[in-house]
């Protein structure tokens, strides 16, 4: 899943020497040529959870902020800024890898409105209208609830977050930890947490903010 060798997706500096390699792959309805390399998030392609998220959620946000959390080469932040481009999309990882292919690729689609970078180097007063995230179970579970706890209640009113999550790995007990959580820390944001589709393997977690 995205390891070479002793690395790691989530390590912050891969210690493999950088390899590019072209990868071609569709994205928002078109074949892209694009690059990939080693140490990062499923470097070969677009992995089936992430798949299942750009085809079966609803479309984003037209306008204002958007969020891919855990970026790697970039499927989500592009697919969210060819979909939506009138928007600025933030794509973070703490990959400094996959931040720079992320900025590549975009650079490669001629996409301006592509934000790649770590998580503390985004402004945390900016609110996001949609958040897509494949987000990185295999951090472990404190790591990954402090992640969700970072940017979801960064959503602004009436903003969406859709999450893909493995049901083998634990995406109903997610879902529960989250509604509990979201609800007792941030009680006056009305978080809703749902779920927004499912299938076989994955399912699609839906975080909505009701109030401002």
């Amino acid at each position: 899943m995205g390891t070479q060798g002793a690395d790691h997706y989530f390590s912050s500096e891969p210690s493999t020497p950088m390899k590019r390699r072209p990868l071609s792959v569709t994205l928002a309805g078109e074949v892209r040529q694009l690059h990939t390399a080693g140490g990062i998030f499923s470097p070969d392609g677009v992995d089936k959870g992430t798949t299942i998220l750009l085809n079966e959620a609803p479309p984003p946000a037209a306008e204002g902020n958007l969020l891919d959390i855990g970026c790697g080469w970039g499927p989500i932040a592009l697919t969210l800024a060819l979909r939506s481009p009138a928007t600025t999309v933030y794509a973070v990882d703490v990959n400094v890898r996959s931040i720079e292919l992320t900025q590549d690729n975009a650079k490669a689609l001629g996409l301006e409105n592509v934000k790649a970078s770590t998580p503390d180097a985004v402004d945390p007063e900016v609110r996001f209208n949609t958040i897509w995230s494949n987000p990185p179970i295999r951090v472990g579970k404190s790591e990954l609830h402090s992640i969700l706890l970072m940017w979801l209640p960064r959503l602004a009113h009436n903003g969406k977050a859709y999450l893909v999550v493995q049901k083998n790995l634990g995406s109903d007990s997610l879902q529960r930890w989250l509604a509990g959580e979201l609800k007792e820390q941030f009680p006056e944001a009305g978080f809703v947490v749902s779920r927004d589709s499912t299938n076989k393997a994955f399912r699609i977690l839906r975080v909505t903010r009701t109030n401002p």
